[in-house]
């Protein structure tokens, strides 16, 4: 059974790219007539296989997709990419020994650590166990926070908000802080949001936690057009 996706121009985009946000995708560049590329096609395939869907193999037939092929800038095949997160960040020219190939993909993929089980299992018990190891891992951190968020209590969204105070901030992050602070609140329908909007507004300048609660319940709103407007309201009392 073949483990390699053929890819064409057409859905490069989708299976490599879009692919590579979730896991570590090769990209194999070659041609019928190349005779290294035949002999490591089935390296690929074999090492590939060992990691037992860690690792998605894409292969490209440089003469049927010249798009692809521009896009690598390719001058001599066969070639090889490791493609993450949308980017090339390894890759290497002309056919190698297994041995060779499998010390580039434990390079690629590395084998998971004991605490990237444990993110993996994403029970509270495991999550706390890699933190134990790994105090500052932020997906470890960010898991167990919507763990405590989803279990509703004031304790666990107190220690949610805590355990974020460990990493940057990002769109993810504001997120689940706001639902820790507001997220039974947002829960509540658009008129008692709505309400308690207007509410709040009259306090945001002098009261620094109602100018807190009004911004994180509009993070939980999302994009509802309705926001565009609350935040023009805010900005017309602050200043």
């Amino acid at each position: 059974m073949t483990v390699a996706i053929d890819v064409t121009d057409a859905t490069f985009e989708e299976e490599v790219l879009e692919r590579s946000t979730q896991v570590p995708v090769v990209v194999d560049l070659w041609a019928s007539w190349c005779g290294p590329c035949r002999m490591l096609g089935p390296i690929l395939e074999k090492v590939v296989a060992e990691r037992d869907g860690e690792v998605v193999l894409t292969k490209v037939d440089v003469d049927a997709n010249p798009r692809v092929a521009a896009s690598f800038q390719v001058q001599s095949i066969p070639a090889v990419y490791a493609i993450r997160d949308k980017r090339v960040v390894s890759s290497f020219i002309g056919a190698q020994p297994e041995p060779a190939v499998r010390a580039w993909m434990t390079e690629v993929a590395p084998a998971p650590t004991e605490v990237d089980e444990l993110i993996a299992a994403g029970d509270e018990a495991s999550l706390r166990k890699a933190l134990a190891l790994e105090p500052a891992n932020e997906k470890a951190i960010i898991s167990l926070s919507s763990l405590l968020i989803e279990r509703g209590d004031d304790e666990g969204k107190q220690e949610a908000l805590q355990l974020l105070q460990r990493v940057p901030e990002t769109a993810e992050v504001r997120h689940l802080q706001a639902q820790a602070r507001v997220g039974d609140e947002a829960a509540e329908g658009d008129g008692a949001v709505d309400a308690k909007l207007d509410e709040l507004l009259d306090r945001v300048k002098e009261d620094p936690s109602a100018r807190q609660e009004y911004l994180d319940l509009l993070e939980l709103m999302g994009d509802d057009p309705k926001v565009a407007e609350y935040r023009k309201a805010l900005t017309s009392k602050l200043f």
